[in-house]
């Protein structure tokens, strides 16, 4: 339960920074497939389904909601006032993860034709997104005071958001970012934990439009993983490479805009940190896989042990 309570932790900081997915560290720590096919299960499975759906969900998203509070409280400040070293522990992740990702998907990598095709599709849609979030008013909406028309235009972009959340390479809190609502949403978050409930409407429509978005996205994604998985990957992996750029440009994004990062201002104790959550991760990652084979060679000794308990008083 530690495991994936760590893991959704971990999802929702990088879900908090603009340019960073936390479709990718579930990639990274090797349970995005479990991730997905939970939500698929949840929404559209059977009864025995769900009860397993829900419980890696609850699990997940305890650690989820403890690293978003941590983030809306500690980390939204930290992003503008630190926003090159941040950057930096970053880039030094997705560098990191995608050599990882190469070697865990060699047999869906080993035929680059016409896998490369959708690289290259990836990274132009993240490069595209970015671009576009250069464009966002990112504090011009009051979500204090309910309005049905914002609460619509809150509705489809959840919708847009969740779905760019599952996505490894490509950030929800980037989609919020283009349609002007992200620093809104994150001081809007930062009022109710301060049990200031007057946002908590406007709010609910985002939620609304992410429950909607969820419906709509998660069986695309799991039927592209199982039936189309080589070119999916290469998709990923384009992704990842564009995220390098989204990350790049964050510092424009801000309500106050900073320079894009430059060789001069990327920190090397950060990339080198990024480097090493990676390879935390990983270790996590072996761990959880060790412990479960170790759990299901000792289900495998009792099961035989009772079987050979069984053959002996038959004999008797």
């Amino acid at each position: 339960m530690l495991i994936t309570a760590i893991r959704g932790f971990c999802m929702a900081l990088a879900d908090s920074v603009p340019g960073v997915s936390g479709g990718t560290v579930a990639f990274l720590l090797g349970f995005y497939d479990t991730f997905i096919g939970s939500i698929h299960n949840l929404l559209f499975g059977t009864h025995k389904e769900r009860k397993a759906a829900v419980r890696f969900l609850l699990r997940l998203g305890c650690g989820w909601i403890i690293g978003m509070a941590l983030a809306v409280v500690v980390l939204s400040a930290l992003f503008e006032s630190h926003i090159y070293v941040v950057s930096s522990v970053f880039l030094g992740f997705v560098l990191g993860g995608i050599p990882v990702v190469i070697l865990e998907e060699q047999d869906s990598l080993s035929k680059p034709m016409p896998g490369v095709f959708f690289g290259i599709l990836g990274c132009a849609l993240v490069v595209g997104i970015t671009c576009l979030s250069t464009l966002g008013d990112s504090a011009s909406m009051d979500l204090s005071a309910f309005d049905l028309g914002g609460a619509l235009r809150l509705l489809l972009i959840g919708a847009a958001a969740i779905s760019a959340m599952f996505l490894p390479g490509i950030s929800g809190s980037t989609i919020l970012l283009i349609c002007g609502v992200y620093l809104p949403v994150m001081t809007a978050m930062r009022r109710i934990l301060g049990l200031d409930l007057a946002s908590v409407p406007m709010l609910l429509s985002l939620a609304l439009g992410a429950v909607i978005g969820a419906l709509s996205v998660v069986k695309l994604i799991r039927r592209s993983l199982e039936w189309f998985r080589p070119q999916t990957m290469y998709c990923v992996l384009g992704m990842m490479v564009g995220s390098l750029y989204a990350i790049w440009m964050g510092p424009t994004t801000f309500d106050n805009p900073q320079p894009a990062m430059s060789i001069g201002t990327v920190n090397i104790v950060g990339c080198i940190v990024g480097f090493v959550i990676v390879a935390g991760m990983q270790w996590l990652k072996a761990h959880d896989e060790a412990t479960e084979d170790e759990l299901i060679e000792q289900a495998r000794e009792r099961h035989a042990e009772q079987q050979r308990h069984q053959k002996s008083k038959r004999k008797r």
